[in-house]
């Protein structure tokens, strides 16, 4: 039987649900688009971008594997060697990131707090390169 997403005991997946979770990196994806910092290592055209990272989120939060299942491992560290991340562009993806998840709707707060926690902890392991070094 599924968890109610008032169930303490429901993961983070069940408790922000499949429809925030997409319009959080809809928010998070328009906002890296403006981002001085990282819209030079994205490429102009985020669709298939943020899908893989729903696909991630999906899974991160406890949801179904989504992207284990359509493209592998995430290996995320390896994915992200080709561009220069930063700490500067490691705090400019969370600001992005905070900022998504406080404007979007069906996101508690503990829940978003958690989120950014978790993530928080991955965008530190993927800094690659020094400040300065942003090409």
């Amino acid at each position: 039987m599924p968890s109610s997403p008032l169930d303490p005991a429901a993961s983070l997946y069940d408790r922000i649900g499949p429809d925030a979770l997409a319009l959080l990196v809809h928010r998070f994806y328009a906002r890296v688009a403006r981002d001085p910092d990282l819209a030079p290592i994205f490429p102009d055209d985020l669709t298939d971008t943020a899908r893989k990272q729903l696909a991630f989120l999906t899974g991160f939060t406890g949801g179904p594997p989504l992207y284990h299942q359509l493209y592998g491992h995430p290996r995320l560290r390896a994915r992200h060697l080709p561009f220069p991340i930063t700490p500067r562009r490691a705090r400019a993806w969370l600001a992005c990131m905070n900022a998504a998840l406080r404007e979007t709707p069906g996101i508690a707060e503990a829940d978003a707090q958690e989120l950014y926690l978790a993530l928080s902890r991955v965008a530190t392991h993927m800094v690659n390169a020094e400040d300065g070094a942003e090409g």
